[in-house]
Parts: C-alpha cells; sequence; structure tokens
C-alpha cells in the first residue's frame, strides 16, 4: 500500500487520531503565508481581492471533493452555526410546529442546535441502542408526522455509517426534509451530492480533511435555496456586497446568503489547500488506503472489534473494547505513544493515509500484550 507520510506533520509515536483532528500537511504553512499573510504583509493596498480568491478556493474545492456546484457552498465557522442559519431560514420555521427526527447518537452540539433554533419545535429521537446503519429503524420512524429528517452519515461513537442516499429517498416518500452531517466522513469517505439530493448538507474540515478548525461549511440545494430567507444576515449575505446602500438589500443568489457579516478568512484560506490535497488525490483510494488498514486490524482483534466490518457499513473508524481489561489497555496504549481516545463504545482508531501497517502491527502488539 502506498503512504503519503511524507506529506504530513507527523509527531513521535502512533497517530490514529483523524477522527478528531487531522494532520497538517507539510505544504500547509507556506501555501498560508503566500495566500493569507504576504498580500496583507506587502501589498500597497487592501487585500481583500486576494483573501476572498481564497474563500472561493475553499468552495471550488469542496465542489470537486462532493461533485457538486461551488456556488450552493457558504462558509460557517461550524456545524451548529449552519445548521441554526439554516433551521431558521425556511419557510415553516416560525409559522407552525416542526417535527424533527434525529438519533441519539447524533453529535449533542447538533440537538443543542435544532432545539434552540425555533420557538415551536419537537425533536423526535431514535434510541440511541438501534442500528443507525439499518434501513429498517429509519422506516419505522419516517412517517407523514416528520417534518425534517436529520442523519450522520457517520455516528462517531459507533462507526456506524448511515444509508443515507436510502433514507433521503425514504424522506422524500413522506414529503420530509433532510439534514445530513458529513462531519465524520468528508475526505474518507466517497459523497456524491448531486447524487443524494439532501436539502441541506453541513461539515467541517477539522478532522479527516486535515484543514484545521474553523473552516465550517452548509451545502444547500439548488432547488431548495431560492426560499430560504436567513435571519442572520449582513453585507456578504447581499446579492452585490459592494453596493453600500443602506436602503436596499437583496439576497445573494447562491448559497453564500447564508455568510452574514465581515467574513473570517484565514480558516477557509487553510483549509481550502488541503481540500484540494484530497480532490487531487481521490477520495475512493484514501478510502481504499483506510479500509484495508481497519481490515488487518479486524483480523487480528476480532473478538474485540465493536464497529461494522462490511465496508457499506462500517466508518473510517474502528472501535475496540477490551472488556475488563479495558482501561489497562488504555493505559498501556498511552504509555507506548500510540494515540486513540476513548469513548462511550471503546477505544476509537481511525487509521489515514499517513499511517501505515507497522502502526496497526504496533498497536495489535501491545494491546495482546497488554
Amino acid at each position: 500500500m502506498k503512504q503519503y507520510r511524507d506529506d504530513f506533520h507527523l509527531p513521535t509515536g502512533r497517530y490514529l487520531l483523524s477522527h478528531s483532528v487531522g494532520r497538517m500537511l507539510k505544504s500547509a504553512e507556506e501555501d498560508f503565508h503566500q495566500q493569507f499573510m504576504v498580500p496583507w504583509q506587502q501589498q500597497n493596498q487592501e487585500p481583500w481581492q486576494q483573501w476572498l480568491s481564497g474563500i472561493d478556493r475553499f468552495t471550488s474545492a469542496l465542489a470537486s471533493l462532493l461533485h457538486t456546484d461551488a456556488r450552493l457552498f457558504c462558509p460557517q465557522a461550524n456545524l451548529s452555526s449552519g445548521l441554526t442559519k439554516w433551521a431558521m431560514s425556511l419557510p415553516e420555521s416560525g409559522i407552525r410546529k416542526v417535527r424533527v427526527l434525529m438519533s441519539e447518537q447524533d453529535f449533542p452540539s447538533m440537538g443543542f442546535a435544532l432545539q434552540n433554533a425555533l420557538d415551536n419545535i419537537e425533536i423526535v429521537y431514535i434510541p440511541e441502542a438501534m442500528n443507525m446503519h439499518d434501513l429498517s429503524v429509519w422506516q419505522q420512524y419516517i412517517d407523514e408526522q416528520i417534518d425534517w429528517v436529520f442523519v450522520s452519515h457517520v455516528y462517531s461513537n459507533s462507526g456506524q455509517q448511515a444509508p443515507v442516499a436510502d433514507i433521503i429517498g425514504l424522506a422524500n416518500q413522506y414529503g420530509c426534509r433532510s439534514i445530513i452531517d458529513i462531519a465524520q466522513s468528508l475526505s474518507v469517505l466517497p459523497i456524491n451530492l448531486s447524487e443524494w439530493g439532501a436539502d441541506c448538507v453541513i461539515g467541517s474540515c477539522v478532522k479527516w480533511s486535515c484543514g484545521g478548525p474553523g473552516a465550517g461549511f452548509i451545502w444547500v440545494n439548488g432547488d431548495v435555496l431560492p426560499y430560504c430567507e436567513p435571519k442572520d444576515v449582513g453585507w456578504f449575505s447581499h446579492q452585490n456586497p459592494f453596493e453600500f446602500d443602506i436602503h436596499h438589500f437583496a439576497l445573494s443568489e447562491s448559497a453564500l446568503r447564508f455568510w452574514g457579516g465581515t467574513p473570517s478568512v484565514a480558516p477557509y484560506i487553510y483549509a481550502g489547500h488541503s481540500l484540494g490535497y484530497f480532490a487531487e488525490l481521490g477520495i475512493e483510494q484514501v478510502r481504499a488506503y483506510n479500509f484495508a488498514l481497519l481490515s488487518e486490524l479486524q483480523a487480528a482483534l476480532p473478538e474485540f472489534y465493536r464497529s461494522p466490518t462490511a465496508q457499506s457499513a462500517c466508518s473510517g473508524t474502528a472501535i475496540l473494547h477490551f472488556g475488563s481489561r479495558h482501561e489497562a489497555v488504555m493505559e498501556q496504549l498511552k504509555r507506548a505513544g500510540i494515540a486513540v481516545d476513548n469513548r462511550r463504545y471503546g477505544i476509537r482508531v481511525s487509521p489515514h493515509i499517513y499511517n501505515s501497517q507497522e502502526d496497526i502491527a504496533q498497536l495489535v502488539q501491545v494491546i495482546n500484550e497488554s
């Protein structure tokens, strides 16, 4: 298996935490200096023109990765911000009660955001113990009484992958809007937003995309976008931000209507470089490499494997639990300099393209000797 270790800054030890924070590209610092610092330091003009070109690079890279139109993306500081802005913008918001289906396995921040986005909202939770990869679970809960369906493409604590395309199709049958969270799948699982046809997709670049914190985004379906009227707007939500007429405001025809006031640009300039790297590499290749290492781990430790093993069902992360030995194993991994973390269902292990078969072998050896 070809490795890309030399492209990334890697610490001493074995780093297997890409589900949390991906490693920095070695080329990122110089690119950021040229794209962000140099226009500010050296040009005898305001640097906004080049900075905003960096935003275009960010949305274009996302479009390439996710097989869609760049105009349908808007930068957001994080997923909660994007989800809140989208929820508040819809025609039904504030007009009637909205019933939202989500799982108790979803990242808590998503529930917090939805609970507070609208005054008249009811959230129906799929119990945590349910298998979110099983379409029949979704069929039990999606009906005419549900307005919006929130789906995590990947459930970070269980390592399950939801059958997103099928869930969206089911939601469409009942006239439900679909909202997809791809924070844990971007740049490790192939995604085609044009084929999915969701109403809204939210994500960020800090994990497998190795793009650092602060570079979140929202994608809005082109058929839905004209009906979205964001409440939290500013001059960069304007169709012509540089019109400077306080008596006239026209929402941008693109998803930038969700942008708001003077934007942060540094996180997106940084992340755009990393997204471009993965777009050029190809996510199919990243996933094939990731799954090969997961398969080696599963073959070596089948009795401790708690996440799905089929490629269509598993995320990029393996979940391992060691029963009564669990805390002792975790302590030994820490002493050995193997970076993993521990959540409700077990230890999370996420091999990326900068990891190696030796990383997996060392992990297995420490576990077996614990």
